[in-house]
């Protein structure tokens, strides 16, 4: 797994930042203003990938740590841990773009929305899940109490997804992934739909850089950590 990781990595950072650049030049350059929005919408391009990846990254969280408990394979509970500070991240900053949005648009950066609460919710099970991983004695212990809490928590992914269908709340209804026709125009969705693949690629490209990071961390004193001072960098 570390080298399938160093192999791997290269070839996600470059198709990330090739989406990354193609995305954001037709969203902010070639895609036109909306007609109620403005310009103001643009913030799209980076609020709705972001909101998409925090929830995804969960899920490959709890699946993740759903296996270490069943099966108790390691590189599931690697996995689990290296996800988690990332998701954190993309939940961050999907909650912060959503502020810079909503204040235009609702006139106020934060209102307790049935989206905005379990959105934060989830920021806080991320901080949950990281913050057990080093509460207790024993790693052991950590890596099961946090996986425990990965895999009860996911409860949450189908409440955020669905919040707008069940309560009453200031977010508009899915415009992606409806069953008929996108409500978005294909010169905006084409580059919302780019930066959607340049956020998932930049979830794995950090990932594999984590994954392998957390594998030396844990067999540091193992014989084929030590073989890679000897065999070089090309072969790590």
């Amino acid at each position: 797994m570390y080298r399938f990781a160093g192999r791997l990595a290269p070839w996600l950072g470059a198709l990330c930042l090739l989406s990354l650049v193609a995305g954001l030049y037709l969203g902010l350059v070639v895609a036109p203003a909306d007609y109620e929005q403005g310009d103001s919408y643009r913030i799209i391009y980076i609020h709705v990938p972001a909101a998409w990846m925090s929830m995804f990254t969960y899920m490959v969280m709890a699946v993740s740590s759903a296996v270490f408990l069943i099966w108790r394979l390691k590189i599931a509970d690697v996995v689990a841990e290296a996800s988690a500070p990332i998701g954190a991240a993309f939940t961050a900053v999907a909650l912060i773009t959503g502020s810079f949005w909503g204040k235009p648009m609702w006139g106020t950066w934060w209102i307790w929305d049935a989206r905005l609460t379990s959105e934060l919710l989830l920021l806080f099970l991320y901080f949950g899940y990281m913050a057990l991983r080093g509460s207790l004695d024993t790693p052991q212990s950590s890596a099961k109490a946090a996986a425990i809490l990965a895999v009860v928590g996911v409860v949450n992914i189908p409440i955020i997804h669905f919040s707008v269908e069940w309560w009453n709340t200031l977010h508009q209804p899915a415009t992606i992934s409806k069953l008929d026709t996108p409500s978005m125009h294909i010169s905006m969705l084409r580059p919302l739909l780019l930066m959607v693949l340049a956020f998932q690629l930049l979830y794995f490209y950090n990932l594999m850089i984590r994954v392998r990071t957390l594998i030396l961390t844990r067999e540091g004193r193992a014989s084929w950590v030590a073989e890679l001072d000897t065999k070089g960098p090309e072969n790590a």
